[in-house]
């Protein structure tokens, strides 16, 4: 979930998305890289990339219609049980219950179901109690104030019970364990990855870029490219016939994933070989980063550096 100086951060981003695309029909005949393009800065590319393939099966389906089905909703790219739920109680009337991090809060904490929510066990318990409690009458209303209530009320830290309307029966503050319930999702240390990044720029002070697979991390996004040690980078450059100046090591990097640490090392240098061995330009190609172009974002902030340094 994101906390709300993330939200206020990122709105111009996705203000910039929507309004490129105020249609399904023009997300669906837009290509990949203009919409990944347009949503670098917002994170988690895999959801730009299900947005696409959603608004093409919309388009190609469902006559550009979303479904009003709990079944043919979830089958889209990106959209889950919950998210599907969300769509049809709220946007039109139709019985579905939800479960996102605020509701999980919001029923373990009134049932006192221990243990930490993301577990199949206790998912599969928490499904049957939002089943069972989602009302016939007013699902719009239930839906967005179980919401509205684990987000305002039944918080994370420090919750208002004082302000509770359903704290009579909250089985979690009788008991006096409002603290504990739910228990964190368990620790566990982050793997790292450690890579070298080429920056490579030609005479006419073009990048070398490689895009990514789409499935993945940075998934179709255009990116530098990764290798394992500085003598594999010499290997490539010579390989490539590529001849390398001015070669510069600059201080290693961090960015973390949501499951492991990426340390890497840029290797910034300049050529003026004329490179023509590209067989696949849709895959490799010499570019100069602009708005159009997708990089990920501690990519485009170390591009931006490197570019300022040089002005």
């Amino acid at each position: 979930m994101l906390q709300q100086t993330q939200v206020v951060t990122v709105i111009p981003y996705f203000e910039r998305f929507v309004g490129h695309f105020p249609v399904v029909d023009a997300l669906a005949q837009a290509s990949l890289d203009e919409v990944i393009a347009l949503w670098a800065g917002l994170g988690y590319y895999a959801r730009a990339r299900n947005l696409h393939r959603a608004a093409r099966i919309i388009v190609e389906q469902h006559d550009a219609q979303l479904p009003v089905t709990l079944e043919e909703l979830s089958a889209l790219p990106g959209i889950g049980r919950s998210t599907a739920g969300a769509i049809l109680s709220l946007g039109s009337g139709i019985r579905a219950p939800i479960l996102d991090g605020n509701v999980k809060r919001v029923l373990c904490r009134y049932q006192g179901i221990e243990g930490w929510p993301g577990d199949t066990r206790i998912l599969a318990r928490l499904w049957q109690l939002s089943e069972e409690l989602t009302p016939s009458l007013r699902i719009a209303d239930y839906n967005q104030a179980m919401m509205d209530l684990g987000a305002t009320v039944c918080t994370k830290r420090k919750p208002v019970c004082s302000a509770c309307p359903i704290s009579a029966n909250c089985v979690a503050l009788q008991s006096g364990r409002v603290d504990a319930i739910p228990a964190p999702k368990p620790k566990q240390t982050l793997p790292v990855r450690q890579c070298f990044m080429l920056v490579l720029r030609n005479a006419c002070g073009e990048l070398y870029l490689e895009k990514r697979p789409n499935t993945g991390i940075w998934g179709g996004l255009w990116s530098l490219p990764e290798f394992d040690s500085e003598e594999d980078v010499y290997a490539w450059c010579t390989k490539q016939h590529i001849d390398c100046f001015e070669l510069e090591r600059l201080p290693q990097r961090r960015h973390t994933f949501s499951h492991y640490h990426l340390d890497f090392v840029p290797l910034v240098a300049r050529t003026h070989s004329e490179y023509y061995g590209i067989s696949e330009p849709s895959l490799y190609r010499w570019l100069t980063p602009d708005k159009t172009i997708g990089l990920p974002a501690p990519v485009l902030k170390l591009v931006n550096e490197i570019a300022g340094q040089d002005r």
